[in-house]
Order: structure tokens, then C-alpha cells, then sequence
């Protein structure tokens, strides 16, 4: 049970996934909160308020001192700081607080590009590989507007799945969703292949559109991340998009990507900054 003054703790040194908060008021005393807002961060510096999927913020305390008031969070948070603010408390007392915080740990695996001359690339092993569903989920976070967050090709030439933002020179765009994703606060990213459609999630909204024709017998033999890198070359096609940030956790069919580059495998060339999922004016479009 931590008991604090200031409403701000360190949860680990690591990430944890935080799932649940419990409060009391100050033992032995009229000093509980009525109503609060809970913020996390993972730096201890850049704070974001937690909004459960109703879009309510607040979060309704205790009506006494000893009683135990819990949550479970609807979506669980990623996170190593928490910060409680005080919204109401008892009218006869002050603000007092005693807060517990349940999580669990969470493994992360992060990869950092400079928007210059990084990237990544991850070759999948020959052989037949179509599935009627396939999965590529990451996140995110950076401070610039636009940038190659994943580049997905295969043998049919240029073709590919991309998710870019709009410029007159780009090609045609299948959705948009999301808006000021360049906050320096993860965002997580999720494009769902099933049959004929295509699922596009950013953070908790989504949105499904029709898969185009040519795109009906495509197989991915290659993947890029931070930058838009083509089969077969090793230098970027468009490289004023290379991505500036930092990319935790892609998962392709729940093969962890960043993982496996940790451990160096064949299929992996790190490379100096080349269809994409690209984030540009603060939105995430698929094209």
C-alpha cells in the first residue's frame, strides 16, 4: 500500500501494465477524495490523463476513511509513473489518500530511428505462407508529423499495404483515422487483414475498408520499419519519410519482430536509411 503527499509515485523502474487503482481515505482521520483524475507517464515528465472508452475522466473516491474503493482500468495502461489529482474531497475534512496500484510486468522491446539513416529490415522465410488473416500491431511515439512506421512488399512489384498521410504525390488513401499522434505519447497501431477486408485500429478507434483487387493474392515476403526499403535494394525510395522516434513491440501473426532483430537473425538487415504505415500531419492513413 504506498501512502503519498504529492499524488505522483514511481510504479517501477521498468514499464508495468498497470490494470487496477484502489484508494482510502487518511487513516483515522475525515480526509478522503470525493473525485480524482488519474495521469501516467513513462518519463516522470510528459503526463497523460486516463479516459476510460466512455470518455468519462474522472473517477469517483471514497465517502469515508477506511473504506477500500477499486477500479479496474477498462483498458489497461503501460506505464512506470502515476500521478492522482484531486478533484473534490470531503467538505468537512482535507485531501488525504491512501493509493494501491495493480499491474503486472510488461516486456518491452523498443526500437529508436533517427530520421536519417536508420532502419530496419526483416525478410521472411520462403515458402507458402497465405493465411485468410493476417495481423501486424505496433506502437509509437515520436514528436515529428510525418514518417515510415512499417513498409510491407512483396513480388507484386511496388504494390503493397501501406499506411501513409496524404500529400498530393502519394497514391490513393483507403482510411484516415487519428489526430495530433506526434505528442511524444505512445499510440498503438493494429492493421488486421481478414479475407477480403482490412481492419485499421489507432489507439481505440477502427475503422474497415475493402481490399483492392490487386492486392487479393498478395503475399508480404519483406518487412521495413523506419523507412520505406524496397525488395532487393538497400537504399531508401523516399528517404525525406524516414520515421524519428521509437518503435515498442511490432508483432507480425505474433512473431515479435523487434525481438528477433535483438537476437540477430539472418533474416534481418540493419540498414541505413526503404507501401508503409506512415504517420504524417498527426494522422494515420491507409493507402
Amino acid at each position: 500500500m504506498y501512502q503519498i503527499n504529492l499524488f505522483s509515485l514511481l510504479l517501477s523502474p521498468q514499464e508495468l501494465e498497470l490494470t487496477a487503482v484502489a484508494t482510502q481515505g487518511r487513516y483515522g482521520s475525515s480526509d478522503w477524495l470525493t473525485s480524482y483524475l488519474l495521469m501516467f507517464s513513462d518519463t516522470g515528465h510528459n503526463w497523460q490523463q486516463y479516459r476510460q472508452e466512455d470518455s468519462i475522466g474522472f473517477f469517483p473516491g471514497n465517502s469515508n476513511a477506511d473504506s477500500v474503493v477499486q477500479y479496474k482500468l477498462q483498458q489497461p495502461v503501460i506505464t512506470r509513473f502515476l500521478r492522482l489529482f484531486p478533484l473534490n474531497w470531503n467538505p468537512t475534512g482535507r485531501i488525504g489518500l491512501r493509493l494501491e496500484a495493480y499491474g503486472c510486468p510488461y516486456t518491452s522491446h523498443v526500437v529508436s530511428f533517427d530520421g536519417d539513416r536508420s532502419s530496419l529490415v526483416y525478410r521472411l522465410s520462403p515458402g507458402p505462407r497465405r493465411t485468410s488473416r493476417e495481423v501486424v500491431s505496433l506502437k509509437f511515439k515520436t514528436l515529428r508529423n510525418s514518417g515510415t512506421l512499417l513498409h510491407a512488399e512483396g513480388q507484386a512489384g511496388q504494390e503493397g499495404l501501406s499506411l501513409s498521410g496524404t500529400s498530393p504525390s502519394e497514391p490513393r488513401r483507403l482510411a484516415s483515422l487519428g489526430s495530433l499522434l506526434d505528442d511524444q505519447h505512445w499510440h498503438r497501431v493494429v492493421l488486421e487483414r481478414q479475407s477480403a477486408h482490412l481492419n485499421l485500429t489507432v489507439d481505440k478507434h477502427t475503422e474497415t475498408v475493402q481490399i483492392p483487387a490487386e492486392f487479393s493474392h498478395w503475399d508480404i515476403e519483406q518487412l521495413s520499419l523506419g523507412a520505406v526499403q524496397s525488395l532487393g535494394s538497400q537504399k531508401p525510395a523516399v528517404p525525406k519519410r524516414n520515421f524519428h522516434g521509437c518503435l515498442e513491440n511490432l508483432l507480425y501473426n505474433g512473431l515479435n519482430v523487434i525481438e528477433l532483430a535483438k537476437h540477430s537473425y539472418h533474416q534481418f538487415l540493419l540498414l541505413p536509411m526503404q507501401h508503409c504505415i506512415l504517420a504524417k500531419n498527426g494522422k494515420i492513413n491507409l493507402l
